[in-house]
């Protein structure tokens, strides 16, 4: 991402950069754009941007998102973090259970002080990290293993593979390559459940 600052407002850079966002963008994006404080705060009175917390804005001419929470919190914490377990789960609509909270994996030398979020810093392997609906999301093989190591039951667990090989979100080959990298309780419920599955 280009971090220089320009003097005055880009309107097509600032349009870029939230296009890419699903219209979202931070004020630290916005004053890379060129658009000050007191610009920020005028765009915002006259509705050409909507404030959606302190920080955070989206271009009115984006309609708002189904996950609005999830987009909020990815741009709170940083473009490096990604959404992972419990909220990645959900995402996919893999499971019925409801976060408790927005769960992400961050950096290990990255800021842990975010009230209301769940951090984590599992590493992430190449391949574990994909885009989905808009936002960087551990893959679906890397999220039904985190999952297992959280301690998610075994029914869930199931839920959650056979609809995704239903749905050709992932494939057995997929989720025995992560569960061999897990081991553990993962690989043992994850070989469990594919010799049950009608996987084709």
């Amino acid at each position: 991402m280009n971090t220089k600052t320009v003097s005055s407002p880009d309107h097509d850079h600032l349009y870029r950069t939230a296009e890419a966002q699903a219209g979202y963008f931070t004020a630290v994006q916005a004053r890379h754009a060129g658009f000050s404080r007191a610009l920020l705060s005028y765009h915002a009175r006259t509705n050409l941007f909507d404030r959606i917390r302190p920080g955070i804005y989206r271009l009115k001419r984006f309609p708002a998102s189904p996950n609005e929470d999830l987009f909020v919190a990815w741009l709170r914490v940083g473009p490096h973090s990604v959404i992972s377990h419990d909220s990645a789960l959900a995402l996919y609509d893999l499971s019925d259970l409801l976060p408790d909270a927005i769960h992400l994996i961050v950096p290990r030398t990255a800021s842990r002080r975010h009230p209301g979020l769940r951090l984590h810093t599992n590493r992430l392997e190449s391949g574990d990290v994909t885009q989905y609906a808009g936002l960087p999301v551990t893959s679906v093989p890397r999220t039904i293993v985190d999952m297992i190591t959280r301690g998610l039951s075994e029914e869930l667990v199931r839920q959650a593979i056979d609809d995704a090989l239903r749905r050709g979100m992932v494939t057995a080959d997929q989720l025995r390559d992560a569960a061999n990298r897990q081991g553990g309780r993962a690989l043992r419920l994850i070989e469990l459940t594919l010799a049950t599955v009608n996987v084709t």
